[in-house]
């Protein structure tokens, strides 16, 4: 991970960045919720189960770019079926899409597993 992404952002772009996965998982979440418990179950229960729980590990910020475009495919393939309005799906993939590419942040699991480290060495 610590290649793909020269830092991890924090102050108010890692706060940004924070709203923008816990908003896009909560959406997929929803949706995946939703489509379960409705009569009859909606057209696609598998491809929005595998949305969400990529949403779960995209609240959690663990690895973000797998899991962001695994998104973006996902809500690409509903947003492209004949059913149904393709605006929601296509956004939240390419929202998705963008944290791919962005990366966590620094308030992500991601950040504490792969960020840099400072070496502190012992005063002699």
């Amino acid at each position: 991970m610590q290649r793909l992404f020269s830092t991890f952002a924090d102050g108010w772009p890692g706060a940004g960045l924070l709203v923008q996965r816990l908003l896009i998982g909560a959406a997929l979440l929803y949706t995946d919720i939703t489509c379960l418990i409705a009569t009859p179950v909606c057209s696609f229960p598998v491809t929005k189960s595998i949305g969400a729980l990529a949403g779960i590990l995209l609240m959690a910020g663990l690895w973000t770019p797998i899991a962001g475009t695994l998104v973006a495919g996902v809500e690409t393939w509903i947003a492209l079926s004949p059913t149904g309005n393709p605006m929601i799906p296509l956004a939240l993939g390419v929202l998705g899409l963008t944290l791919a590419m962005i990366g966590p942040g620094a308030w992500s699991i991601d950040a504490r597993l792969f960020g840099r480290r400072h070496i502190v060495f012992p005063e002699s």
